[in-house]
């Protein structure tokens, strides 16, 4: 759907707003205007209908300025009071009862509460096969307003992970009374984006700007700057341009500019740059159920083939950190001992020989009963990370007689792909937290990403799978790590992840720009404490 205007604002607003870098601007004409704080960032992508209970087109960090969680991620893993101020956990940890904020409305002032809350739950119980790829979704059971501010979860079976999958940024997040189409169906479309955040959406043009304004009615600390105008340019040359020229305040995000790019801007001494820590891992998925990487021994030459120091260094700029497993052992779980392949390209030709895939004098490439040893490599053509990153794989792997085919594609392709499983390799990264390992894994049952795909092949994908949702219902901690070792161990050995380095937000703003920070979930953009001097 076409998001509604829900605030007209100025033709002189709107022309003020996107053309220039953040800064004191007129918001009226006339001699007595009101002058606004406007921060300019941009994004590869239309923020899309903003509807908090789906998925793409909607852009994650647009949803986040938008609607809110009954609890928040915060740093080290703390659980932290947001929409609920408290919460308490029945003995067999299957009843979650929420006491709800009493001084929180909505952006058209509406008020925030139980009925309310239960209003949005329902409708995405109602739509429960979209979200089958999280757990919590299949295990909630029903939920209740016992009064107006105290909700209750019911759950089907203790779920560990219950309080970390609530303060996603979707699926679980509130949308006003008025936002709800007249059948209450959210998974067809919703009438306008009403949340109890700090930004409200003031103007929009499908493709080329989105403006945000601050919520009149926010609850929490009101943000610094007035609006936010985020500009979508596809390219990242060009927001780099953009940047440099002062059309743009901040650019925030892994991506969205290269690195090149972003240690020209880091060592010019002309702006400000920021790097966060590692928040998720960078891979490729190699699929075990697709052409020449069906076989065991194709993966595991892949893994053997690729210098990733050479990488980390050449495309990196020692920005991102060597990845040896899907998670690092900082995660929960996941500081099991497990063996990294180290580079070793006789290692890997040897493998490739004794697979049968031979590299005659004059050929460039490996065959085998005269088929080639040719893979496709896909990538976000608007990453330009991931454009870097797939040249020097290409070459990287034509060392080991390997052909790969570059297939490059806007991402909404990309991501279907993913989902259908038509590559052979394709480039994908954990969560983060609140994520990892536990929704990530939960994921890999069902074909949303490229993981399922990835492990359709295997032999021993029923018995994963069954594992996986095992280990989410474990009440026991020692059981829960010996399934969490089964699990990842089993994808480690089979080869399906190839681990590239583990992943950092990058952050490059204005020398006027101040209190940028990053949020402990790589997908926000936090901007309540970002000023403009």
């Amino acid at each position: 759907m076409k998001i509604k205007k829900i605030l007209l604002i100025s033709m002189l607003v709107l022309a003020v707003a996107i053309s220039g870098c953040g800064g004191e601007r007129s918001t009226t004409p006339g001699d007595k205007a009101e002058s606004k704080k406007v921060l300019t960032i941009s994004w590869p992508l239309d923020v899309g209908p903003l509807n908090p209970h789906l998925y793409r087109p909607n852009q994650m960090f647009a949803q986040d300025f938008i609607y809110e969680s009954l609890v928040e991620y915060g740093e080290g893993g703390d659980i932290i009071p947001h929409l609920a101020e408290s919460w308490d956990i029945s003995p067999d940890g299957k009843v979650y009862t929420f006491n709800l904020r009493q001084d929180v409305k909505f952006s058209d002032g509406s008020r925030f509460n139980a009925q309310i809350a239960k209003k949005n739950f329902d409708a995405i119980l109602a739509n429960r096969e979209r979200h089958k790829w999280l757990e919590l979704v299949n295990q909630i059971d029903r939920v209740n307003a016992v009064d107006q501010y105290t909700l209750e979860i019911i759950f089907k079976n203790p779920y560990y992970p219950a309080l970390q999958e609530l303060s996603l940024i979707r699926p679980l997040r509130f949308l006003g009374e008025a936002g709800f189409p007249d059948n209450g169906n959210t998974a067809e479309d919703i009438k306008a984006p009403i949340g109890t955040g700090p930004w409200m959406l003031a103007e929009y043009k499908q493709n080329e700007y989105a403006i945000f304004s601050r919520n009149p009615y926010y609850w929490g600390r009101r943000p610094n700057v007035d609006q936010v105008v985020v500009k979508i340019i596809p390219d990242g040359e060009t927001r780099a341009i953009a940047f440099e020229k002062g059309d743009l305040d901040l650019i925030f995000g892994s991506g969205l500019i290269s690195l090149h790019s972003f240690s020209q801007f880091r060592d010019s001494g002309k702006f400000q740059t920021m790097i966060s820590d590692p928040l998720a891992t960078r891979f490729l998925a190699v699929n075990s159920n697709r052409g020449p990487t069906k076989e065991h021994a194709v993966r595991v030459a892949l893994q053997h083939g690729v210098n990733k120091q050479s990488l980390i260094d050449n495309i990196f700029y020692g920005i991102e950190v060597k990845a040896d497993t899907l998670f690092s052992p900082q995660v929960p779980y996941s500081d099991l001992g497990l063996q990294p392949y180290e580079y070793d390209i006789a290692k890997a030709k040897s493998i490739l020989e004794s697979a049968g895939w031979v590299q005659t004098a004059g050929q460039e490439f490996r065959q085998k009963n005269g088929q080639p040893l040719e893979l496709d490599l896909s990538f976000d053509i608007a990453d330009d990370v991931q454009k870097a990153l797939a040249e020097a794989l290409q070459g990287e792997f034509s060392k080991i007689g390997i052909k790969i085919n570059l297939i490059g594609e806007e991402r909404q392709s990309f991501l279907q792909r993913q989902k259908d499983g038509n590559f052979n390799l394709i480039f994908g990264e954990t969560w983060g937290a609140p994520y990892d390992p536990h929704s990530l894994v939960s994921s890999m049952r069902v074909p949303a990403h490229a993981d399922y795909q990835a492990q359709a092949g295997l032999p021993m994908k029923a018995t994963i799978d069954t594992k996986i949702t095992e280990v989410l219902l474990s009440t026991d901690e020692k059981e829960r790590h010996e399934l969490y070792r089964f699990i990842l161990g089993t994808l480690h050995e089979q080869a399906v992840y190839l681990p590239i380095s583990y992943k950092t937000n990058l952050a490059v703003f204005q020398n006027n720009i101040t209190g940028v920070r990053f949020d402990p979930q790589k997908f926000r953009i936090p901007l309540v404490d970002v000023d403009i001097e």
